[in-house]
């Protein structure tokens, strides 16, 4: 049984006529009884009686309203596939580190609602390895977070790299590591650090890399805004490990301080275009979506927008650097 079928049915069943129901439905009126005939010939049951006015036979007064419900519901699935193909989907929800939410993202909100000011804009901060899982879910159209490969590996994912950037150092502006810019490891390890809660990527990298090192990370609180850490890490000697567009906040902030990392020995200091956190504790963060998403107007437009977010961040850097 087809949806041409059905649609034939009910043309033939509105008109009373295979030849308006032809016209109706855009095929010819042989075309029209064949599609009855094979219905019929599926079904067991004689749905005309074939006189002068096509009459429905008993069987097909019975079969008449579920058909009108069939295929009205065929009609409002394949409009709303158009509407979404036209981009006139009703929401587009995103996921995204806190970071980017609170620095990189406003300007290229505020040009999509410009674009498609009906499509309901939701932003969710969250942690790299949740954002990715509700977007593997179908949850979230587009997730901005710190790469994780093992949540990225399936062929259905698109990968955007938009920047990478290194890992510095917070603490309080009285804090002993305040003396060395910037800070070795050997000091940096003396110290117990405040870290971001289970299921975001910055808490993974920090415990890998020091394990990478032999090092031991002494962690004293987990925390999961950057509200948070700036509070607790005014109060005394605990310190955290947080990317450089976390901090841009507690830059102008005169009782905090913000310390670069110390290469690691044997490590290489600037050479051509090569950043010496290549071989130190960098992060990269990277826009994931899907390949059927990407074919949606409005999700493909916000997916350019957040392309020019190294731009972005560039001189949101400068403004920093110049104040």
């Amino acid at each position: 049984m087809r949806i041409e079928q059905l649609q034939a049915f009910l043309a033939v069943a509105e008109t009373g006529n295979f030849g308006q129901a032809a016209r109706k439905c855009g095929v010819t009126q042989s075309t029209i009884s064949r599609q009855i005939q094979s219905l019929e010939a599926d079904l067991g049951v004689s749905l005309f009686h074939r006189t002068a006015q096509a009459k429905l036979t008993l069987g097909g007064e019975q079969f008449l309203p579920r058909v009108r419900k069939i295929c009205q519901e065929w009609h409002n699935a394949t409009q709303e596939l158009a509407d979404l193909m036209a981009g006139k989907q009703p929401e587009l929800c995103v996921a995204a580190i806190h970071s980017v939410c609170a620095h990189y993202l406003p300007p290229v909100l505020q040009k999509f609602c410009r674009k498609y000011p009906d499509v309901q804009l939701r932003v969710t901060a969250l942690g790299s390895d949740r954002a990715l899982k509700v977007l593997r879910d179908g949850l979230v159209d587009v997730a901005i977070v710190m790469n994780n490969r093992l949540l990225t590996a399936s062929s259905e994912m698109v990968v955007d790299v938009l920047y990478n950037e290194p890992i510095q150092v917070l603490m309080s502006a009285k804090h002993p590591l305040t003396h060395y810019d910037p800070v070795p490891w050997s000091e940096l390890v003396k110290y117990p650090q405040v870290m971001f809660k289970d299921g975001y990527g910055m808490q993974r990298l920090v415990q890998e890399w020091f394990s990478r090192q032999g090092a031991t990370l002494q962690t004293m609180m987990e925390l999961n805004t950057l509200e948070g850490f700036r509070g607790v890490v005014r109060q005394g000697e605990l310190i955290a490990l947080l990317p450089q567009s976390a901090l841009v906040d507690a830059i102008t902030d005169p009782t905090l301080a913000v310390r670069s990392l110390a290469h690691l020995p044997g490590t290489l200091p600037l050479v051509g275009n090569v950043s010496p956190f290549d071989a130190n504790l960098t992060r990269q963060v990277v826009m994931v979506t899907t390949q059927d998403r990407l074919q949606i107007p409005p999700i493909q437009y916000f997916c350019q927008l957040v392309r020019q977010i190294e731009k972005t961040k560039i001189e949101a850097s400068s403004l920093v650097l110049s104040a």
